[in-house]
């Protein structure tokens, strides 16, 4: 099948199935031509919320806390 007959067929085609088709080719760049991944501009772990959890006692068994915090609210 050459590019001419492609677009032989794709004139053929009614206005919805060729937005189809377009839309399909749309499809098939991203999966061919992914875009490139992005490196964080930002450390996580430099982060100021990191660790602010850190010295708290009542987070140390974290099923516990969920199991007493739904006790208190659900009695």
């Amino acid at each position: 099948m050459t590019k001419s007959d492609i677009l032989e067929k794709l004139n053929m085609l009614p206005p919805e199935a060729q937005r189809q088709v377009f839309d399909f080719i749309a499809f098939l760049e991203t999966c061919y031509h992914p875009m490139p991944k992005r490196k964080p501009k930002v450390k996580l772990s430099d982060e100021k919320f990191v660790g602010i959890w850190q010295k708290r006692t009542d987070l140390v068994n974290s099923n516990a806390w969920v199991r007493n915090l739904r006790k208190a609210e659900w009695k």
